[in-house]
């Protein structure tokens, strides 16, 4: 069975990684049906310390293709992924197609293998912010809708998808990012020096991320989120993402306060800043939940998140871009000692083998041809 996975963003480097390792233990164990996976890299994230740097930490099969597509508005962006992967699936002719997540490669890959009559795979599938002014949501929303194999994280993500009328293929199958955050934590701990560079101990920090297209393009929020910051009543270590730097331009180096911002992170370095960070504020999914994993509070930069469960369990507060709301939020989390509530102890996202849950699913349902 051929399988040709499409990534194009760092998050997805991540969730690759863990099914890669999957599919290469299904292939050394001789298992049936034999599986091969090819890798096309859109290019979406193309800075080495954005996308290169994953592929040698994670150790993730290189690319077979990279169609260096790059950044660029929406549409320009999407139409060139879908044009070069359809050029990909019809000289190649997979059996299916696996995506993963929200972005713009998630929503190339699953337009052309559907448009080409090859099933597609989303890792990731019903998660639903009910915001439509987000990119991902679109993105998100159609994926599922042309997918033959739904992966799901949580349970919420399937009962989202039922009330759209989706429930064949749909699987709960726990979250990839877990499996990768249990293989890589203890390989953080060994390899990165990235506390010792920056001269930081433990807990005495916040790490924030801000990326998402919602805060970065509108100059309110942005400002409601860095005006904060510059309050903030400990240290920020804020890695800078290309589209924030882009943004600021000359007014980086102006953000002020006890805000330190640095280039962005290799993969290694950032889960043990996530682990040693006593609060975390961000816009994104994946460092939500690797916060949870590693016990540390976390502000989301959002008016609302796909990860409702966190919210729920009481260790992640929804802050907006309020400068007032996002300090509160920190004084909150203060007044109980930099921890997260008792009630946030369940596991909320599976057992570490969701991968391996994915591969068997595939190699036990899919057909070639």
């Amino acid at each position: 069975m051929k399988i040709l996975t499409v990534v194009g963003a760092r998050p997805q480097f991540i969730k690759a990684a863990a099914v890669s390792r999957a599919i290469a233990a299904h292939q050394a164990a001789g298992a049936r049906p034999p599986l091969t996976e090819k890798i096309v890299h859109t290019g979406q994230h193309y800075d080495d310390n954005m996308s290169k740097v994953f592929f040698e930490e994670l150790h993730i099969p290189a690319p077979a293709v990279n169609l260096e597509v790059g950044s660029g508005p929406h549409g320009r962006q999407t139409g060139a992924m879908l044009d070069r992967i359809e050029a990909v699936l019809i000289e190649d002719r997979p059996d299916l197609v696996l995506i993963y997540g929200d972005t713009n490669s998630t929503l190339a890959g699953a337009l052309a293998a559907a448009k080409l009559h090859i099933p597609v795979a989303h890792v990731e599938a019903g998660l639903r912010s009910f915001n439509r002014r987000m990119p991902e949501e679109i993105n998100r929303v159609v994926a599922d809708v042309l997918s033959t194999w739904l992966f799901c994280p949580t349970d919420a993500a399937v009962a989202n998808l039922r009330r759209e009328g989706v429930v064949k293929g749909v699987h709960q199958i726990g979250d990839v990012m877990y499996d990768s955050v249990l293989f890589n934590a203890h390989l953080a701990e060994e390899s990165s020096r990235i506390m010792q560079r920056l001269g930081l101990e433990p807990k005495s920090f916040y790490l924030a991320t801000v990326h998402r297209a919602e805060n970065t393009d509108d100059p309110a929020r942005l400002a409601g989120i860095l005006a904060a910051f510059r309050d903030s009543p400990r240290p920020i270590i804020l890695p800078i993402h290309p589209r924030t730097r882009k943004t600021l331009g000359a007014g980086l180096e102006k953000i002020g306060g006890r805000v330190r911002t640095i280039a962005p992170l290799p993969y290694l370095d950032m889960l043990l800043l996530e682990r040693n960070a006593r609060i975390i504020l961000t816009d994104s999914g994946g460092v939500q939940k690797e916060a949870y994993w590693f016990g540390v509070p976390c502000v989301t930069l959002r008016d609302e998140t796909e990860w409702v469960e966190l919210v729920q369990a009481g260790c992640n507060t929804l802050a907006g871009a309020d400068t007032a709301g996002i300090l509160e939020a920190l004084e909150r989390i203060e007044a109980r000692g930099g921890a997260n509530p008792p009630a946030a102890g369940p596991p909320l996202y599976g057992n570490g083998h969701s991968a391996e849950a994915i591969v068997r699913i595939l190699a036990a349902e899919a057909r070639p041809g």
